[in-house]
């Protein structure tokens, strides 16, 4: 009986000494696994239009390209690779997009379309390196007396700029991830991160839920409903997709929708300046503007800071973004911001 209450004992002594290892085991494994939580939140840097966290120094600088947004240019490639997208009016209710790249290069960009005078202004503003094929007369003129770094494919068309047989004229002029840096080489143009611009961005605990309730967002540019898009909030994942002409608005490298953390729309005034039907845009006297970002929409202002296009809050403070890509739309004054955007909850 003695011989059995000891072995009854050593075992339940191995037993418990088995399960506080094994306990001691799990507590250690969770200390590792916030461990290795926390040094993936202390990553050291933050790349500027994103603002999402990096092991490395942003160094790129920003690349701005003119992509074609006509139907018959859709899907684009590389748009979901953008950190931020402009898309704005480049003649009558057709509108165009200016893809900004920094954190990232994708393999192919486009299709590439021609500049505008506005387009190479906000370049300036963001000291990037410009690439376009083709140009307006103002945008010529700017861009023959360098008023930014630019390459564009009227020159290298065939070379650096590439067709691609799929699609016709003009909408198949396309530039590789690979070959952006043998063009700045071509124009003697730096590719080195040197303006230190950035937009300001929630930290991750921060509360944004700001304004009223916008699951969907519409944004319309007039009658021609091919370029009137719809941006529906997706909560599982905090972004918005988006949708042009009934169609989802994916890369064509992926075949992926956009995901977007932010969607701005600036108020503007624009005017005809040509039997083309193209624009000039006031993009420096600043005005009022909407925010769109995780299910909230709210009316704040814009302006232009040394050439870089902000939100801003009424005190004059930077509107924070959340993390991640970036759409803003140039609205036409007339008919304003309260005609040409409508939300539902």
């Amino acid at each position: 009986m003695v011989k059995k209450r000891m072995l009854f004992a050593l075992c339940s002594i191995l037993l418990l000494t088995a399960c506080n290892d094994e306990k001691d085991k799990a507590v250690q494994d969770e200390r590792d696994d916030v461990e290795e939580a926390g040094v993936a939140e202390k990553l050291p840097y933050t790349t500027p239009f994103t603002g999402e966290a990096v092991a490395e120094e942003p160094v790129l600088r920003p690349i701005l390209v003119t992509v074609n947004n006509h139907p018959d240019a859709r899907p684009q490639s590389g748009i979901a690779y953008a950190d931020v997208v402009y898309e704005m009016l480049a003649e009558g209710d057709v509108t165009r997009f200016l893809a900004l790249y920094q954190s990232q290069l994708p393999s192919n960009i486009g299709p590439v379309r021609s500049a505008r005078s506005y387009f190479i202004d906000i370049a300036e503003g963001l000291d990037a390196f410009y690439i376009a094929h083709g140009y307006s007369p103002e945008a010529k003129s700017m861009l023959s007396s360098g008023v930014v770094d630019n390459i564009n494919g009227m020159q290298y068309d065939g070379t650096l700029f590439k067709r691609s047989s799929e699609r016709k004229a003009p909408h198949n002029s396309y530039i590789e991830g690979g070959d952006i840096t043998a063009a700045a080489e071509k124009v003697g143009a730096s590719l080195v991160y040197q303006k230190k611009i950035s937009y300001s961005f929630y930290e991750e605990q921060d509360s944004v839920k700001i304004g009223l309730d916008a699951n969907q967002v519409a944004m319309n540019y007039g009658k021609n409903t091919t370029f009137n898009s719809v941006y529906t909030y997706h909560k599982e994942s905090n972004t918005y997709g988006r949708q042009s002409a009934n169609k989802d608005t994916v890369d064509y490298l992926t075949g992926e929708p956009v995901a977007l953390s932010n969607v701005l729309f600036f108020e503007m005034a624009h005017r005809t300046i040509d039997r083309e039907g193209r624009r000039e845009i006031d993009i420096t006297s600043g005005g009022k503007a909407y925010v769109v970002q995780q299910g909230m929409l709210r009316e704040v202002n814009w302006k232009n800071r040394d050439g870089l296009l902000v939100a801003v809050e009424d005190d004059g403070s930077d509107v924070k973004l959340v993390a991640g890509q970036t759409w803003i739309h140039f609205v036409p004054t007339s008919p304003g911001l309260a005609s040409s955007v409508t939300y539902s909850e």
